[in-house]
């Protein structure tokens, strides 16, 4: 077995950061415009870089990716009920309480851990009036069939898609489905501008009207006409991410190649189970999620603690689920019985490290430890 390191610790995600010289370039540009903030030279530059790279119509960049859900639900009215999954960070569902709405929890596939979509439809009400499905581990949820839903019942869809970053479906990317589809950018993320988000919209008009929400409501420098929130981004996480896209392309190829690493040392052992890739659409490989299933050589937990005992900070993302919290678990779409999939998902899943620096040595080490 390989020998470990336990004083260099590998975290499940770190973020790419590309050279500092690369940088002072840029902050002595922000500190000449001094233009900080308010949709600078470099934040519109990314906006614009964003929107060719991605191939979407138009983008409104956020200091955060839970204030753009928050906002993407407030520029579209959300009221009532919104059905959504409880396999996610808490974000999402927070997101619905910010603005007074109730979630109602859906189970999640068994292959991709995405919002069934044939759970959605038996889930709505006289008070349903959206849908909010994730992009969980960037991959694509059942799109097709979730817009058909929608148009059936007239209800918005709006898509967390965090980890969803560069992602593809059979028509392009994926982001161009539902009304709108939120992105996060956290340090953490395939694309980081250390800390960051941002809304996708289809036409000019809804992206003025996100753009004057995460400005307080501000219409004109006198005119104020919503509710808004302050969720602009900075110029300098702007300039950060103009240089992150740069390397984009060869991040996401080092993070292919680690994703299939892991499935060939993986492969065979009794009990593992590596989650399928999104096949022939483009996946980002922004997690590699296992089920440690019951048939293997030790529980869930047990191999979560030996990993950690061994430098390796994995994570059991998402555990525990969204409606296990104690704002949630009283709402009856939360109950066991009404999500055994995602609670048996929840119960089973270690997200291992995966990141453009992680080294083929490193991931020998995560796979043997497994392997025992």
């Amino acid at each position: 077995m390989t020998e470990f390191n336990k004083t260099s610790p590998i975290f499940v995600t770190q973020p790419a950061l590309p050279p500092l010289a690369e940088f002072v370039p840029l902050l002595e540009q922000i500190w000449k415009n001094r233009i900080l903030t308010n949709g600078g030279p470099f934040h519109n530059q990314l906006e614009e870089a964003l929107c060719a790279y991605l191939g979407v119509a138009h983008i409104s960049l956020f200091t955060n990716a839970t204030i753009g859900l928050i906002t993407a639900l407030q520029a579209l009215q959300i009221k009532g009920e919104v059905i959504t999954t409880p396999y996610s960070f808490v974000a999402t569902a927070h997101s619905l309480l910010w603005n007074g709405i109730a979630p109602v929890f859906v189970d999640v596939e068994p292959t991709s851990l995405n919002l069934d979509p044939d759970r959605i439809e038996a889930a709505i009400t006289e008070r349903t009036t959206a849908i909010m499905p994730v992009h969980c581990y960037g991959h694509p949820c059942d799109v097709d069939r979730i817009d058909e839903i929608a148009e059936k019942h007239n209800l918005k869809v709006i898509y967390d898609a965090a980890h969803a970053f560069g992602v593809q479906c059979h028509c392009g990317s994926v982001l161009n489905h539902g009304d709108l589809s939120v992105l996060s950018f956290h340090a953490t993320k395939v694309f980081n501008t250390f800390e960051g988000g941002a809304i996708i919209c289809r036409d000019a008009t809804m992206k003025q009207h996100i753009d004057s929400l995460k400005n307080f409501g501000f219409a004109d420098e006198t005119t104020v006409i919503d509710a808004g929130i302050n969720g602009k981004m900075s110029e300098l996480n702007a300039a950060f991410g103009l240089l992150q896209l740069k390397r984009i392309d060869e991040n996401l190829e080092k993070r292919r190649l680690i994703d299939r690493h892991y499935r060939s040392g993986l492969a065979g052992i009794k009990g593992i189970h590596c989650l399928a890739t999104a096949g022939e659409l483009v996946d980002n490989c922004a997690y590699f999620p296992i089920l440690v299933r019951p048939e293997f050589r030790m529980s869930r937990d047990a191999t979560f603690q030996l990993l950690r005992e061994n430098g390796i900070y994995a994570r059991r993302y998402f555990y525990p689920l969204i409606s296990e919290f104690s704002m949630y678990q009283n709402i009856p779409s939360a109950a066991r019985g009404n999500l055994p999939v995602a609670f048996d998902a929840a119960g089973q899943v270690i997200c291992l490290p995966i990141y453009p620096e992680l080294q083929s040595a490193q991931v020998d080490m995560v796979v043997d430890l497994i392997r025992g």
